[in-house]
């Protein structure tokens, strides 16, 4: 039986455990999954622990860069990222699944981004993995964030896209938020951004009506603000949830070495969500 976790400030209300537990039952494999919340203080001080007690564990917010030194390897994403949600003990490897569960989120709700004009809010942890996905899946990426420095640390570290500090208010295909505005705390705002010209405001119509999908990383709330306005104009919207799940699927394949499937990963999140 794998003994698994996942490892956070705060994953009281986490759902990585029932997810977890779903996807490796129904590939054949026993899992002992646990919530560790532990104050970001004392970290440092309880890492180590973390790779005598379990065989591998997820990583959250905010120690997806934290537990770096505590590794001896980074594969794939990781390494571009600088973030790791995905940690094998034996081998103290670090891996980072969330750019392969947006891609998937987007095949599966039908969007094929090659081509698409794309409009990413906020250049943080999630933002710099949605970018670089939809980067090397050939979209044209504009990346929208206030805070300047982070934008240009990212358009060196990664590059790939346009980075905008002002919105030029004009066709895209596709909008992304990656900012977490709308949930927990600022559930039923949307992220404040900058217009051409230098007017910020909220964003709503003057920005989603010129858009054909919007999608939102959040999932708690099931629809965002975000995605009300876009929806209530008639566009197509997709939230997290699904790459919550898949996110957590290409974790499963790396723990059990399985070659990863899309319609697998698809069957397994229609039959999760019943």
């Amino acid at each position: 039986m794998l003994k698994l976790a996942v490892v956070g400030k705060d994953v009281s209300a986490s759902e990585s455990p029932a997810m977890h537990t779903f996807i490796l039952n129904k590939l054949g494999a026993k899992c002992a999954y646990e919530k560790i919340s532990i104050p970001p203080a004392r970290f440092l001080e309880e890492a180590e622990g973390l790779f005598s007690r379990f065989d591998a564990f997820n990583v959250t917010i905010p120690f997806k860069g934290e537990i770096i030194p505590f590794l001896k390897a980074l594969e794939g994403d990781a390494r571009v990222f600088g973030a790791v949600n995905t940690v094998v003990t034996a081998s103290r490897t670090g891996y980072n699944t969330d750019g392969a569960g947006f891609a998937l989120m987007l095949r599966n709700a039908g969007i094929a981004v090659e081509g698409m004009r794309v409009l990413v809010l906020g250049a943080g942890g999630a933002g710099r993995s949605c970018t670089k996905t939809l980067a090397e899946a050939g979209a044209f990426v504009f990346v929208y964030e206030r805070d300047e420095e982070r934008l240009m640390n990212v358009y060196r570290e990664i590059g790939g896209f346009s980075p905008l500090t002002e919105i030029p208010l004009t066709e895209y295909d596709l909008i992304v938020n990656c900012t977490g505005v709308g949930m927990h705390e600022s559930a039923g705002k949307t992220p404040v951004v900058a217009f051409e010209g230098g007017a910020s405001a909220p964003v709503g119509e003057q920005l989603l009506a010129r858009c054909a999908w919007a999608a939102d990383l959040i999932y708690v709330p099931a629809q965002s603000e975000f995605l009300r306005i876009a929806a209530s104009l008639g566009k197509k919207t997709v939230n997290g949830a699904s790459m919550l799940f898949y996110q957590a699927y290409f974790a499963d394949c790396i723990y059990l070495k399985r070659e990863p499937s899309a319609e697998e990963a698809k069957r397994l999140y229609e039959a999760y969500r019943g």
